[in-house]
Order: C-alpha cells, then sequence, then structure tokens
C-alpha cells in the first residue's frame, strides 16, 4: 500500500558503491555467523530461508519470476504445500503526469478530458494507480538427499483496492509529498500509458482477474543434510495454459535458472541469490522482445527463539523496459525492494508475514506490499 517512507533521491551511488554496500550486508551475515560458531552450544534452530516472495510490479508482473530458495531440510519423499497471500498497491506516474494532477482543484474522477490533456503534456507521460492481489499455492516433492521438485499455481485479482484513505492520511500526518493522490478519486483503476510503444487507457476499469501460468522447478541440493554451508541450484519454467490473455498471460513460455548460496551458524544465516530468467512479453505493453532479466537478492536471518525468525532481504532486478519502449528514467530505473519478515512454527506449520518496500526509485515498483504465508510440511514436526 502506498506509503513512500524515504524521500526522491537526486543523486543515486554508483555501481561500485551499491555492490560494496550489499557484499558488506552479506558478510555481516556470515561474520555473525562464525562468531555463534565460536559460542557456547545452543539449541537447534531451524531456518526457512528467504521470504518465497515474487515481485509484484505490474510492469513487469506476466513474467517467470524465481521465487527465492528455502533453506528447510527435509527427507526423501516427503510433501509439502506452501500457500502465499500477496497484496500491493501501486500508484506510479510520470513526473509530468504528477505536475498535471497537482494542478487539478480538487477530486474528481478521471475521464476522457484528463487522458486527452495528459496525451498533449510534452514528452511521455503515463499513469497507473491500481491494487493487486496474488494467491500462490505451491506442492513440494522431495525426490532424495540432493533433489526435489516443486509446481506453483497462481490466482490474481485486480481492483482498486482499499488503501487510498488511509495512505493520504499518513502522508499528510507525517508531512510527506501526496504525489498527486488528492486529485484522483479514491479506489479506483487508472492506467493511463502514452509511451513510445504503448497506447493503453483503463479508466475507473474493472480488469478481469483470474489463473496464471503455472510454474514448475526442479531444485539441486549440494548439501544433502544440515550443513554450515550449501549451494542451492534450481530451474524452472512457466508454462502458458490458454495463449495470451490481457493481464494474465503473455502467452509465451519462460525459462529461469538460480544459484543461491547459503550460509548457517547457531540463531544466525546468511544469503545470496542471483537468478536470471528468459522471458518473453509484458503486461503494459505491447512489446514481444525476448531478453535475459537478472535478480540479485541478498538476505538475513535470525532465530529469536526455536520457533520464531525474523528475515531481511534486498531485491535488485533491472527494468524489463528498453529505450525502445520509453525514455522515461522513471520506467528505465533499476527495481530496489526491501523485505522484512516475520515468521513462527507452529507445529507441522509456519505461518509468515513480511511487508516489502520500495526503495531509491519509485515509479517502477509497488510503493509498499504485504505477504501472508502458510507452510506445511513434516519437516517442521519435531
Amino acid at each position: 500500500m502506498s506509503c513512500r517512507f524515504s524521500g526522491r533521491r537526486f543523486f543515486p551511488p554508483s555501481r561500485a558503491i551499491r555492490v560494496t554496500a550489499l557484499t558488506f550486508f552479506f558478510m555481516l551475515g556470515s561474520a555473525a555467523a562464525a562468531a555463534e560458531d565460536a559460542a557456547q552450544p545452543v539449541p537447534e534452530y531451524v531456518k526457512f530461508g528467504l521470504l518465497r516472495e515474487r515481485d509484484l510490479t505490474p510492469f513487469g508482473f506476466l513474467r517467470l519470476d524465481m521465487r527465492p530458495a528455502h533453506a528447510v531440510w527435509a527427507p526423501p519423499g516427503s510433501l509439502g504445500v506452501e500457500v502465499l497471500l500477496g497484496y500491493q498497491n501501486t500508484w506510479a506516474m510520470s513526473p509530468n503526469v504528477e505536475q498535471y494532477l497537482k494542478s487539478l482543484p480538487g477530486r474528481r474522477r478521471l475521464g476522457p478530458a484528463d487522458v486527452a490533456a495528459i496525451r498533449a503534456l510534452p514528452g511521455e507521460a503515463y499513469l497507473v494507480d491500481l491494487e493487486l492481489g496474488l494467491v500462490d499455492v505451491t506442492l513440494h516433492r522431495k525426490l532424495a538427499d540432493h533433489w526435489s521438485v516443486n509446481a506453483t499455481f497462481s490466482a490474481v485479482n485486480y481492483s482498486g483496492g482499499f488503501m487510498d484513505g488511509a495512505i493520504e492520511s499518513f502522508h499528510k500526518a507525517f508531512g510527506f509529498d501526496s504525489y498527486g493522490r488528492p486529485a484522483v478519486e479514491r479506489n479506483t483503476v487508472n492506467v493511463i500509458l502514452n509511451l513510445k510503444n504503448a497506447q493503453t487507457v483503463f479508466l475507473n476499469a474493472h480488469l478481469d482477474g483470474g489463473l496464471l501460468d503455472p510454474t514448475f522447478a526442479l531444485r539441486y541440493s549440494v548439501a544433502a543434510a544440515p550443513s554450515p554451508w550449501n549451494l542451492v541450484l534450481e530451474a524452472a519454467v512457466k508454462v502458458p495454459i490458454d495463449g495470451q490473455r490481457d493481464f494474465l498471460s503473455t502467452g509465451h513460455t519462460d525459462v529461469g535458472l538460480q544459484a543461491t548460496l547459503q550460509r548457517f551458524a547457531g540463531r544466525h544465516a546468511a544469503y545470496l541469490s542471483a537468478a536470471a530468467v528468459r522471458t518473453t512479453g509484458s503486461v503494459l505493453t505491447s512489446n514481444d522482445r525476448t531478453q535475459i532479466v537478472p535478480t540479485y537478492i541478498f538476505g538475513y536471518e535470525y532465530s529469536y527463539s526455536q520457533k520464531t525468525n525474523i528475515v531481511a532481504q534486498f531485491y535488485v532486478s533491472p527494468s524489463p523496459f528498453r529505450h525502445e519502449d520509453t525514455d522515461l528514467p522513471g520506467l528505465l530505473n533499476t527495481k530496489y525492494q526491501i523485505s522484512i519478515g516475520l515468521r513462527h512454527r507452529i507445529d507441522g506449520s509456519v505461518w509468515t508475514f513480511a511487508i516489502t518496500e520500495n526503495v531509491r526509485n519509485f515509479d517502477n515498483t509497488p510503493d509498499i506490499g504485504f505477504q501472508i504465508g502458510w507452510v506445511y510440511g513434516a519437516a517442521f514436526m519435531r
């Protein structure tokens, strides 16, 4: 839901500084783990791994997004089921649309006159105002000591949502910029694209939800049993079930590979993940280009107790847009998101609550998102 906790940054750090900071983040987790190794013996602290949430960015939502690798040790032949509910609010626009909205007197339902005025603005223009709810159901099967498979089935619902009033109140209470929100009727779907390769308008619209394309994955764990270090390799494919469907499927098959380095010790765990997805098509533009989209995730997990864990992770991925689509920096910039989650184990179930906030670039990612997760498996019955 659209809470922009930090102001816009005009001077982004260099790539070298970003890499150094992220490397330091991972090394900090490893150092903490090493320190724990040298301490007194402690009870067993189960680790669950990175938050299993996927990117909910509307601009690249329909492509395959590799779900971060879990860190659960299960015996061969075991089964597990995972249910994730994700919800996000997006209020994103180009600078000229923001200025146009701020110039309007009072609140209104956007209409044809506003579309014409936005299209007449100098340069490219866009507005994406919607909320998105996602349900993922994943079935896991451990085949052997090193091998496992999983299948994910998903459904999505698009709506105007219910959070606009609370978001505006939050911004006002803390003196944050309104970003033009008070000019538009609350809790409606408004999508206006006037880009190089897209001319799309959905005003006060109802977008059809439904089933997304299923994803099937194969996982290989280098370690066959609990170990201080592990490397997890995964391959996944997203299979179209009924061709191209607006806001539900690009109609193309996507494939992806992911490698996750995991470090465990006592209460601590550190994670470093890199993925690459070969994807075709987009949800909001008509491009049918095939490209390789990388994603990097850096995470740290701390066992507060034997049943409660805290996870923090940082997500980095280039935008799926290219200059042939648009020249607007807000859509071309790299996506950065921070997630913080709390997990609690009850018998054979693990419950998760997490929150995701975009940082640095605000016009190509959800302003804020939430996730509630439930996992059941015999591996937790201990």
